[in-house]
């Protein structure tokens, strides 16, 4: 899922930490606490333990633990056999591990990043 694309990471929400109210970053965000409010960013990795309860606008994204809202990517997004999603997902590309839990709809088509919604990078306008 990474490509040399990807931004470092650059916010680490540790498993003791909540945050309310949204959060844009032009790198990498890792969620192993909780979010209540929208992301915007490169990257977002939710660890088997995170959650995250709004919506996410990104390029990819990686779901190991659980998102309540709608994600709209530029590239892709994993769910891992751990993930589980409660709302719509619109992606180039998708991909569902077994024993992943998804509820929602799916929307898959190229589209650039402009398209999608983020606007957190240069690289990301020329996709």
């Amino acid at each position: 899922m990474f490509s040399a694309k990807q931004q470092k990471l650059e916010v680490i929400i540790g498993p003791e930490s909540a945050i309310r109210g949204d959060l844009t970053s032009k790198g990498t965000i890792r969620v192993d606490g909780a979010i209540e409010g929208n992301v915007t960013a490169d990257c977002v990795i939710i660890g088997e333990k995170g959650l995250i309860t709004g919506d996410a606008v990104v390029r990819q994204m990686i779901i190991g633990g659980r998102i309540e809202g709608h994600v709209r990517a530029a590239e892709g997004v994993e769910i891992q056999r751990t993930g589980d999603v409660c709302g719509d997902i619109s992606a180039a590309r998708l991909t569902i591990a077994d024993g992943a839990q998804f509820d929602g709809r799916s929307t898959m088509k190229r589209a650039n990043a402009k398209e999608i919604g983020y606007s957190g990078s240069e690289e990301l306008a020329n996709v």
